[in-house]
């Protein structure tokens, strides 16, 4: 079987200190194929780095990677910063544009703070849609918000919504507007019902796997290689074999990763 991780941090200090042990687990897990958002500006070049580094080296596997700005960091944006995004993007053609998008989760948050994230988000899909690259989002509690800020760009390259954890009237909403639902660790928590049910109901064609690594587990470090526990799980939930679910997802994986 052969999986991608389509969300993992591969440059964060937790992973990159190691990574060679990383990936080649994950490469016994049947996971060969990556892909490696950044966060804010200062994130770009280690990003880059290891792009090169995968080119250089095949045993790395295949990498691909994204340049963005997280809504965590919406407020220390400037002009510059989105400037620098379209040199970055422009210098290697096949990057997306991620992790961007919106996290409303916090309920402190005042109108303006929200206001903010969404003018972030919306210009880093204008740049998207103008150099024609696929984008990565961010959601947390921002559904309406994000359906709204892609319509009214009118960005239809599409990409994945990481991480999702919403229902599935949310996954179709999104699904409608050409984004894969990107199904992950939360699988791994057995009390996490709202995603396993959302999974259980989505078409074949609409959601890839990732890990969020080294996120998004309490205990210890994520990997790559829990690809694989994941696959086996979701086949478990839509009553499959988890080699159906790598045949599915990486076909679903194909259709974003194609030019």
């Amino acid at each position: 079987m052969n999986f991608t991780d389509t969300h993992c941090h591969l440059a964060d200090p937790a992973l990159r200190e190691n990574l060679t042990h990383v990936l080649t687990a994950a490469r016994e897990a049947g996971v060969g194929r990556f892909i490696v958002p950044a966060t804010r500006p200062q994130d770009w070049q280690d990003v880059a780095d290891l792009a090169q580094r995968s080119s250089e080296n095949p045993l790395l596997g295949n990498i691909h990677i994204a340049f963005g700005i997280h809504p965590w960091f919406s407020d220390d944006v400037s002009e510059p910063d989105f400037q620098r995004l379209e040199q970055a993007l422009q210098a290697r053609p096949t990057a997306w544009v991620g992790e961007i998008g919106l996290d409303f989760y916090d309920k402190t948050q005042t109108p303006p703070q929200r206001e903010r994230q969404i003018q972030v988000f919306s210009r880093q899909l204008a740049i998207a849609q103008t150099l024609r690259r696929r984008v990565i989002i961010h959601n947390l509690k921002a559904t309406a918000d994000i359906a709204a800020a892609v319509k009214r760009t009118g960005f239809t390259r599409g990409g994945i919504v990481h991480a999702f954890s919403g229902s599935i009237e949310e996954a179709r909403v999104l699904a409608k507007l050409g984004f894969k639902i990107g199904i992950g660790s939360l699988l791994l928590n057995p009390n996490a019902r709202k995603v396993r049910d959302t999974l259980k109901a989505l078409n074949d064609g609409d959601f890839v796997l990732e890990t969020d690594s080294p996120f998004m587990l309490k205990k210890e470090i994520n990997t790559p290689a829990n690809i694989l526990r994941i696959a086996e799980i979701a086949a478990q939930i839509r009553g499959v074999g988890a080699a159906d679910i790598a045949a599915i997802t990486e076909r679903n994986a194909d259709s974003l990763l194609r030019p």
